[in-house]
């Protein structure tokens, strides 16, 4: 492969269950070796904040080079990279299979897995990374979990920022009381038998977050299929593990896919196909669990058979094409190409199906958000969150859009914050919505 080729970059398996993956000698020589080609390119300096941690502790060094830099010092590099991807996805013209083969966000997690062996992940980000449990036991007491939540309630929020770390400024996701489970199982949905893609069927796999915390985008996701004549049923296994992943608990990552892909296995074998509700659980599904498990047939099985929401809508708009009845919404979008969504290498879907709604003005914004799950949200991370995310604001408040549209949900509220920053009056006037929802408004459903 030539340097800045087109060709496309390979992903090499996730040795995590090889001894040396954890030898911390080799993990420090392989660290040394893929920081020192970063800085001789520093191509990737405006993307998150590992980048410039990396240039300025090496720029302040004795030699001005990395052989000056302790290897203690490495650990805020690692600690503010969120897995992104966007560094091997759109930057790194070193990704394999160049011959230096360098896989940044994979070494990151090798870091992260070997501080989870040895005992020095945090007790707060750990718990946060239970995204499963968390939900379930907060649906029975949403009104008061959100109440105590809200960024407008400092008592409560002043507690958390002093005891668990979360920055009393961070928008927190709210908490359902009826999960999207529940609600698909008390309002079944007519097929509409004319639709051109009649005889398709779905299981959706909700997520967490669109379980317990945003069944909306579920709830459009079933209208717009029954209306296009796509049988769908809602499956909730359990966690994808990307908040597990985060920490550097693969083997908490695997035990999950094993589980889902499982039950979500059934499903595939009568025929359907699977969507997820989240881009960030849709590239752990299609892309990271085959190179955590590699040996794995269901697994593998499940990767082929997945679908991102937006990815799935324009499969069956290009094959049998959309059912009648989309109306104009009227108002201008700005559609943000969310990190999770633009890794699994599908193309901008999240803008196309917008552009399927009659005289659509839809503006793509192609930066990142800057929210990087639980990292963004966490004391100290929160305003470098804004910092990075502020193009990305700053276009999207640029196109005049009202609906502010993301696939990824956390991705849309820290851009409205990012907005907020910039027009605290302005933002009132604009909704942060999933690309689904604003196909459903089309429709009127």
């Amino acid at each position: 492969m030539r340097e800045g080729s087109l060709d496309a970059p390979t992903r090499h398996i996730i040795d995590w269950n090889n001894p040396d993956f954890y030898d911390e000698q080799k993990l420090d020589d392989e660290l040394r070796r893929v920081f020192d080609i970063c800085h001789g390119c520093r191509r990737c300096f405006n993307l998150c904040d590992s980048f410039p941690r990396l240039f300025d502790l090496i720029d302040a060094s004795e030699t001005e080079e990395l052989d000056s830099v302790a290897s203690e010092d490495f650990k805020p590099v690692v600690d503010a990279c969120t897995l992104c991807d966007m560094c091997f996805m759109t930057k790194c013209p070193y990704v394999p299979p160049h011959e230096f083969n360098l896989d940044f966000p994979h070494l990151m997690l090798r870091y992260r897995a070997v501080e989870k062996k040895n005992g020095k992940d945090k007790f707060v980000s750990r718990e946060l990374a239970k995204t499963d449990r968390n939900g379930k036991l907060a649906a029975p007491v949403a009104p008061i979990a959100n109440w105590a939540t809200k960024k407008s309630n400092g008592m409560t929020r002043g507690i958390m920022e002093a005891t668990l770390g979360i920055d009393k400024h961070a928008a927190l996701p709210k908490y359902q009381s009826k999960t999207l489970e529940a609600r698909a199982k008390d309002n079944p949905l007519e097929i509409n038998k004319d639709a051109p893609a009649y005889g398709r069927k779905v299981v959706i796999y909700a997520t967490c977050f669109g379980n317990y915390n945003n069944p909306a985008t579920g709830e459009a996701t079933r209208k717009v299929l029954a209306k296009n004549g796509i049988e769908t049923e809602i499956v909730y296994p359990g966690c994808c593990g990307m908040p597990l992943m985060e920490q550097g608990d693969l083997a908490g990552v695997v035990e999950n896919a094993k589980k889902v892909s499982a039950e979500l296995g059934g499903w595939i074998d009568k025929g359907y196909d699977v969507i997820a509700l989240v881009s960030s659980c849709a590239l752990m599904l299609k892309f990271e669990w085959p190179l955590l498990a590699p040996d794995d047939a269901a697994i593998e099985k499940l990767s082929k058979a997945t679908f991102d929401v937006a990815e799935y809508v324009m499969e069956f708009a290009k094959k049998e094409g959309m059912a009648d009845g989309m109306q104009p919404i009227g108002d201008s979008m700005a559609m943000h190409l969310a990190c999770h969504a633009r890794a699994q290498n599908m193309g901008a879907k999240g803008a196309e199906i917008l552009r399927l709604i009659p005289d659509a003005k839809v503006t793509v914004v192609e930066r990142c958000s800057g929210h990087g799950g639980s990292w963004g949200i966490m004391k100290g991370n929160y305003e470098t969150a804004l910092k990075v995310g502020k193009p990305a604001a700053r276009n999207a408040l640029k196109s005049n859009a009202k609906y502010i549209a993301s696939e990824c949900p956390l991705a849309a509220e820290h851009l409205m914050q990012g907005i907020e920053n910039l027009d605290a009056e302005g933002v009132n006037a604009k909704s942060a919505l999933h690309p689904i929802e604003l196909l459903a408004k089309a429709y009127g459903l």
